[in-house]
C-alpha cells in the first residue's frame, strides 16, 4: 500500500516557493550595493588624482573646514605647473597658504612652490617655512630651494637623514607601544602614555619611517622627556635629501651621508647608489676648491 504524501502548504501570498520574500532580496542587494558604493565614494572623494576644474581648485583652496581639499587642490596646481599649463592665478593663495594651521596642508605647499621658481613670493614663503614647527615642512622646504639655486636649506636637508627621538612629554606610565622593525606613517602611533589622573596621549612619529628600537615597553614607568623610541627615516625622505645634497652638499655633511653607503638589507640599491653619488659630487667640489 503505497503511503500517502504529507499535504502541501501554499505559500503566503506574493512571496515565491523557494527563497527569501522580494523585498527582503531587495534589501539584501540594496545593502550590499552600498558595502561596495560607500567606500568606493569615500576614494573618489579624498583621491588626489581626481582631476578638478578651476572653479572646483579655486574653492577647495579656501576651503578650510576641509583640510584635505586644500591639499588635492595643492596637488593638482602642482601638476599644472609641471605641465606648463597656466597656474599662475592661484599663486597668492598658495604663498597665503604657507602659514596654514595644518602641517599637511603646509607640508605639501611647500612641495608645491618648489615647482615654479618664478611664482612670485615664493621664494621669500619657503624661506620664512625654514623656520617651521614641523621637521617636515622644514625640510620640504629646503628641498624645494635647492631648485631655487638656494642653500640656505641645507642644515634642514642633512637633518632629514637621521634618526628622529621621540621622548615623553610628560612623566607617566607607557600602557602601550609598537615594536622595533615596524614601519610608520607620518603621524601613525608608537607609544601611549598615560599620566595625571586618568589623562593620556599618543606619542606619535613626525615622519615616515621604520621604527628602530624602543626604549621604554608597556608597563614601563618614564620620566618627562626620557628617550621611548628611535624612528628612522623612510626610503623617499632619504632618497630626495641625498638627491639634493649632490647638488648643495659640503665636506661636513659626508658623516651623515656615508651610513647610506654601506651594504645592507635595511638599505636600498637606489639609496646606497645615489649616496655614493653624493659623496663623490661633494668631494669633487671639495677638492676644486682653491
Amino acid at each position: 500500500m503505497t503511503e500517502a504524501s504529507p499535504p502541501q502548504t501554499a505559500p503566503p501570498s506574493g512571496q515565491p516557493p523557494h527563497g527569501m520574500a522580494t523585498r527582503t532580496r531587495l534589501l539584501f542587494y540594496f545593502a550590499a550595493w552600498l558595502i561596495v558604493l560607500l567606500p568606493f565614494l569615500f576614494w573618489w572623494n579624498s583621491w588626489f588624482g581626481r582631476r578638478l576644474s578651476d572653479g572646483q581648485i579655486t574653492q577647495y583652496l579656501t576651503d578650510d573646514q576641509h583640510p584635505r581639499h586644500i591639499q588635492h587642490a595643492l596637488v593638482q596646481v602642482g601638476e599644472r605647473i609641471t605641465r606648463h599649463d597656466s597656474a599662475a592665478r592661484w599663486y597668492p593663495e598658495l604663498v597665503r597658504l604657507s602659514t596654514h594651521p595644518v602641517e599637511e596642508v603646509r607640508n605639501t605647499d611647500a612641495w608645491v612652490m618648489g615647482q615654479d621658481t618664478t611664482g612670485s613670493g615664493f621664494h621669500e614663503a619657503l624661506l620664512k617655512m625654514l623656520q617651521d614647527s614641523s621637521p617636515m615642512v622644514r625640510g620640504n622646504a629646503a628641498l624645494s630651494l635647492v631648485r631655487f639655486r638656494d642653500a640656505s636649506g641645507r642644515a634642514q636637508i642633512v637633518a632629514l637623514l637621521e634618526p628622529v627621538h621621540i621622548v615623553a612629554p610628560f612623566g607617566g606610565e607607557i600602557i602601550d607601544a609598537d615594536r622595533p622593525g615596524t614601519a610608520i606613517h607620518q603621524g601613525g602611533i608608537i607609544a601611549k602614555l598615560s599620566y595625571g589622573y586618568q589623562q593620556r596621549t599618543d606619542l606619535r612619529s613626525p615622519i615616515s619611517g621604520r621604527i628602530r628600537s624602543l626604549s621604554a615597553a608597556a608597563g614601563a614607568s618614564v620620566a618627562a622627556g626620557e628617550q621611548i623610541a628611535v624612528v628612522d627615516p623612510g626610503d623617499e625622505q632619504v632618497w630626495e635629501a641625498l638627491r639634493a645634497l649632490y647638488i648643495i652638499g659640503r665636506a661636513e655633511d659626508l658623516p651623515a651621508i656615508r651610513p647610506y653607503e654601506r651594504e645592507s638589507r635595511d638599505i636600498s640599491d637606489r639609496i646606497r647608489e645615489q649616496a655614493l653619488l653624493a659623496d663623490q659630487a661633494i668631494r669633487s667640489r671639495a677638492a676644486a676648491q682653491p
